[in-house]
């Protein structure tokens, strides 16, 4: 199995004591970081602490943007998504026992979203980073990144008993929320922006093929439901639900009996039922973290922002993090510069990874607030990004009933 630890790669004894840049996690934002990186002709390694096999087989977003589908085509790893990745164009909302599409598409010059999973998206990946032949590690232990304020920062870790020490240039964290990267940041050099929604998602992976070609939101007086897919063959379904449920009483047969009640229309559609492969709670919370930079530190993906997965932005907003961040870096060798204190991100992308990271489909105007520091005026709310984007359109009857969903 690709996750056995014999399986690492490369060799401990391949390992460099220098590089260019030092990529901790090896999920979506540290994989494409190190294939855009090795496109422009820039050395990395990527150090992951879990194990291949974890790291596809877990499940995570589904749902890739138009601008993450174009990036993935366009860097040659997009094939098997071309061919497998199930394209929408627009979704269902579902309230008072009907269900109304909204044609994105036609609401944004034939943009659409395309449901492959991220799992799929870093397998892809993984073999495009073995295919280089730069230096990719799983299952490294006792990860640590050092002297982040000097010209050397360094990458610290054991694989296959041996401790290793790698100097670099610049050092991406993208080893997500729980990495190890931002916490080593001095809490003086952070700003926090943080809120805990009342709420949370029950979600499963069912193996039932699809009932309907589009995602489905429902809006019921039981509390709001997701219908979604993950294949032709699998389907994925939340429920609202407390963020500390528990998810023993919830058997198999209340599950279905729950989904069924808050997604049946008056027209007789409802959701496919077939055997549960798993179930989870996942709490709701936006964080993020500014500035995205300490050093030679630059965090992306998770380990900077966290946002509800209601948007399936995460994915898509790691994308866009290190499109710019690898852009910068580029940039920083093309100018012959020795030191990477010219890297910066462009005015105004911490804007819209804060205002991505407050968008919530639900109301949260009782939700409990953790702000380390309060949420900054210009940073726009949960419904904003939607409004603002359907009011650049002419379709006034779909714009219309967008809002009408929103407002229920």
């Amino acid at each position: 199995m690709p996750g056995d630890s014999t399986l690492r790669f490369p060799l401990a004894a391949s390992i460099p004591a220098r590089t260019q840049v030092g990529i901790v996690g090896a999920g979506p934002a540290g994989l494409m970081l190190g294939h855009l990186l090795h496109r422009q002709g820039i050395d990395s390694i990527i150090v992951e602490n879990r194990s291949r096999q974890h790291v596809v087989e877990r499940v995570r977003a589904g749902v890739l943007e138009q601008g993450t589908v174009d990036l993935m085509h366009e860097v040659g790893v997009g094939a098997r998504l071309g061919r497998e990745g199930l394209r929408h164009r627009g979704i269902y909302l579902a309230f008072d026992g009907a269900r109304h599409h909204i044609d994105m598409a036609a609401l944004t010059g034939g943009r659409a979203i395309t449901v492959y999973g991220q799992n799929e998206v870093v397998h892809d990946l993984i073999e495009a980073r073995i295919e280089t032949g730069r230096p990719l590690l799983f299952e490294a232990g006792d990860v640590g990144v050092h002297d982040l304020d000097s010209s050397r920062p360094r990458v610290t870790f054991r694989s296959a008993g041996a401790a290793h020490e790698v100097v670099c240039d610049v050092i991406a964290g993208c080893d997500g929320f729980h990495g190890i990267c931002r916490p080593t940041i001095p809490a003086s050099h952070q700003h926090i922006y943080e809120r805990v929604y009342p709420f949370g998602w029950l979600g499963i992976l069912a193996e039932a093929a699809p009932s309907s070609t589009e995602l489905v939101y429902s809006r019921h007086e039981r509390g709001f439901a997701l219908f979604s897919m993950r294949s032709p063959t699998v389907t994925r379904l939340y429920l609202q639900c407390a963020p500390d449920e528990d998810l023993g009483p919830w058997t198999d047969d209340r599950i279905w009996s729950e989904l069924r009640a808050r997604l049946s229309t008056d027209d007789g559609w409802r959701p496919n039922e077939g055997p549960i492969l798993q179930k989870s709670v996942t709490g709701m919370r936006s964080f993020v973290v500014e500035p995205m930079r300490y050093g030679r530190l630059f965090l992306a993906g998770d380990a900077a922002h966290i946002v509800p997965p209601t948007g399936a932005k995460g994915l898509n907003l790691a994308m866009a993090d290190v499109y710019r961040l690898s852009g910068a870096i580029a940039e920083h060798y093309r100018s012959g510069k020795r030191a990477a204190d010219g890297l910066v991100f462009r005015e105004g992308a911490g804007t819209n990874v804060a205002g991505a990271a407050l968008l919530v489909v639900d109301d949260v105007a009782a939700a409990p607030q953790r702000q380390r520091q309060p949420v900054r005026p210009s940073s726009p709310a949960r419904r904003t990004g939607v409004s603002c984007q359907f009011d650049r359109c002419h379709d006034e009857p779909g714009r219309e009933l967008l809002r009408r969903a929103v407002r229920l």
